[in-house]
């Protein structure tokens, strides 16, 4: 009995020293909670939103993300008919795409009904690829989250490309997040496209910590300069995970707008893609 202990002792002290040298053994994460920005099945939504929503819970999906649409802001579902849908179906609707415009209040009420937590303004509520204008749409964020802040929603930005162009040696996505107030407004960064312009997410991480609790996941093909199924473009996606806690992230959601085939089974390939993952 003694010998069998010493020896187990021994292993055991051997796999504690190998998980230290190599923590990725005992500390591995799998990837959970996986969201989907509905703008992926948008003409599924449309034609047929909850046999669409009952195949994104079969497939696994965790979490979803709305997209304004022809039928509304959730595809012709009221708001807490999409909640109970979602919820009956193991889903949370977590955050929704909309604009500041004439229907703003009334798309904050919506999202408080569905029972958000996020609310993300989708484009500039301006046009102007000015330094001015920049600085208008941020003052314009600040308000728009006191808006969201007394229904208990969090305002967030998604970017596109653009917003990384220069103007005076400023990138001009910067202005957003250093004009804006830090404690009400988030980003909910879309890495493919911040990836596809040449900017590396992790230096945003480290220069605003805290600053992106949504993520839209997407993988991108350089040479067509659209979006692609995960694993056939230049994101890194393991390393964007590790990184997760510099960035504030807390939920993430997997956004494909061109497919090979369908978008029902592009979403399947990368949720099949994440569920393999660990990091």
């Amino acid at each position: 009995m003694m010998t069998s202990r010493r020896n187990f002792l021994k292993t055991s002290g051997s796999l504690a020293a190998g998980a230290l040298l190599f923590p990725s053994l005992s500390e591995a994460a799998k990837v959970k909670n996986v969201g989907i920005q509905l703008y992926t099945v948008r003409k599924e939504m449309l034609a047929d939103a909850v046999g669409t929503l009952k195949q994104l819970a079969k497939i696994g999906y965790k979490e979803l993300e709305s997209a304004r649409s022809d039928k509304g802001n959730y595809y012709g579902l009221k708001p807490k008919e999409i909640r109970k849908i979602a919820s009956d179906l193991g889903m949370t609707v977590r955050s929704g795409h909309v604009h500041i415009d004439k229907d703003w209040k009334r798309s904050v009420d919506m999202a408080a009904e569905a029972g958000q937590s996020y609310l993300v303004c989708s484009s500039l509520p301006s046009e102007g690829q000015t330094i001015s204008n920049y600085e208008r749409c941020a003052d314009l964020f600040s308000k728009a989250a006191e808006d969201c802040q007394k229904t208990n929603l969090v305002f967030g930005y998604h970017n596109h490309d653009y917003e990384f162009e220069k103007k005076n040696g400023k990138v001009l996505y910067d202005i957003l997040i250093e004009k804006s107030d830090p404690k009400l407004v988030k980003m909910e960064m879309d890495l493919g496209w911040a990836i596809l312009t040449g900017n590396d997410p992790l230096k945003y991480f480290a220069k605003y910590p805290g600053r992106f609790p949504l993520w839209h996941l997407k993988d991108m093909d350089a040479k067509k300069k659209e979006s692609t199924e995960f694993g056939k473009g230049q994101i890194d996606i393991v390393k964007m995970l590790k990184n997760m806690d510099k960035a504030g992230m807390k939920h993430f959601f997997v956004e494909q707008e061109e497919y090979p085939k369908t978008a029902m089974e592009s979403a399947k390939y990368d949720f099949d893609y994440l569920a393999k993952l660990t990091y």
